[in-house]
């Protein structure tokens, strides 16, 4: 039967994947040697500075994604990344890119203060709170944002069409919002071609 504390530390991360930070655990006033004590018992693993899985959790289809989000906490509570460019595109499944790191958006004045995981590649950015939702659970750029993101960090043009047309299809955006995304795509091609003549 389950303890109060792991009753506790379940309901923490039953939202995220079964994952949890120290800043969150203390938040919470859980005290973090109680942590310490589950970990050297293998009820806890600890995935990175600040930031543990329970071991019993059933596993979960985002897994790397929670991990990744919760990650620029780092023991801090309050401050979480946000599931960002070619990472939300595919979360989203808009598109087929298949990233070879997890990108993940942090606040402007966000300061890592610690070897950034290789799997992991950073961007800064205040989100406004529209740009943010959830999606199975995983904090994520909204679509729309998410393919303005993807084109200003450089996405191949085709694979930003093929965004946008798949959004519209799936209905992540609406008609409008991939017409002006189409147009602002359309304008950012010419743009470079105008100021060469």
């Amino acid at each position: 039967m389950p303890t109060a504390l792991q009753q506790r530390l379940y309901a923490l991360a039953e939202d995220q994947g079964g994952y949890f930070t120290t800043g969150q655990v203390r938040a919470v006033r859980i005290d973090h040697h109680a942590i310490l004590h589950m970990w050297r018992r293998g009820a806890v693993e600890r995935i990175s500075r600040g930031v543990y899985h329970l071991v019993q959790f059933p596993p979960v289809p985002h897994g790397q994604e929670f991990e990744a989000t919760l990650w620029p906490a780092g023991g801090r509570y309050g401050v979480q990344g946000v599931l960002s460019h070619e990472s939300a595109l595919r979360l989203w499944e808009l598109s087929d890119t298949n990233p070879a790191r997890l990108h993940i958006t942090v606040p402007q004045g966000y300061r890592v203060r610690r070897a950034i995981p290789r799997h992991l590649r950073i961007h800064y950015a205040d989100l406004a709170p529209g740009d943010v939702t959830r999606h199975e659970g995983v904090p994520v750029t909204a679509p729309r944002k998410t393919i303005i993101d993807c084109a200003e960090a450089g996405l191949a043009p085709g694979l930003l069409r093929q965004a946008i047309a798949d959004g519209r299809r799936t209905g992540r955006l609406t008609h409008r919002e991939a017409d002006a995304l189409l147009a602002t795509l359309r304008q950012r091609r010419l743009a470079p071609a105008r100021a060469k003549s």
